[in-house]
């Protein structure tokens, strides 16, 4: 696989912040009464815009607390700060690439940028970091990852996408990119055939033909 441009995810593919999200949403369920288990959470929400997660809450708890989302997302950043580390793997990997890399993530800009100043990332994506909030459509739909290819000007064929959710991988295809999936649980229902697979970042490069 020889592409132009690769385009990462940032949460669960380069920084492993996914874990901490879901013992949020734990701990501010609980606050509600109602007990959920964050890794249940975890898999229910992985690569999801935030407010679908809320809305789905909400249809199986009933109302959440008008601040809910503020609420999470402050704790979340305090969580980010303290405990985020990347993917094993990532740092080694960017700074091996020889194509141009950027992330296109569901997340406002601002928690993306959060996230890879805390694990020190940040360097490999000046300039080329995207959020589908930015865009005003978010994955599974392609719009977000058509705009970072045009942004990095590199036709849409060329493009490698590193994902780790259905969304991301919907999105990918949808957008006419090929697509490698970071696992996180065995053989996931929602793992398109025909779709690489890894465990690890290292992995990729046996993809890419890195040294």
């Amino acid at each position: 696989m020889t592409p132009e441009a690769v385009i990462f995810d940032c949460d669960g593919t380069l920084v492993d912040s996914e874990g901490l999200q879901a013992e949020v949403f734990a701990e501010l369920l609980a606050g509600h009464g109602w007990k959920q288990e964050p890794a249940e959470i975890l898999v229910a929400f992985r690569g999801r815009r935030l407010a679908t997660c809320i809305a789905e809450l909400e249809a199986r708890f009933g109302a959440l607390r008008h601040d809910f989302e503020a609420a999470f997302r402050a704790r979340s950043a305090e969580l980010l700060r303290t405990r985020l580390c990347e993917i094993e793997g990532a740092a080694a990997l960017l700074g091996a690439l020889p194509h141009p890399a950027c992330v296109a993530s569901n997340a406002p800009r601002a928690k993306i940028e959060l996230c890879l100043e805390m694990t020190g990332l940040a360097r490999f994506f000046a300039g080329r970091v995207f959020s589908a909030y930015e865009v005003g459509a978010w994955k599974p739909a392609p719009d977000l990852f058509l705009h970072a290819a045009a942004a990095m000007g590199t036709p849409a064929a060329r493009c490698l996408v590193v994902e780790d959710s259905a969304a991301g991988v919907e999105a990918a295809r949808a957008a006419g990119m090929k697509v490698v999936a970071l696992l996180h649980e065995p053989a996931p229902a929602w793992l398109p055939e025909g779709v690489p697979a890894i465990r690890a970042l290292s992995e990729l490069r046996g993809i890419l033909s890195l040294p």
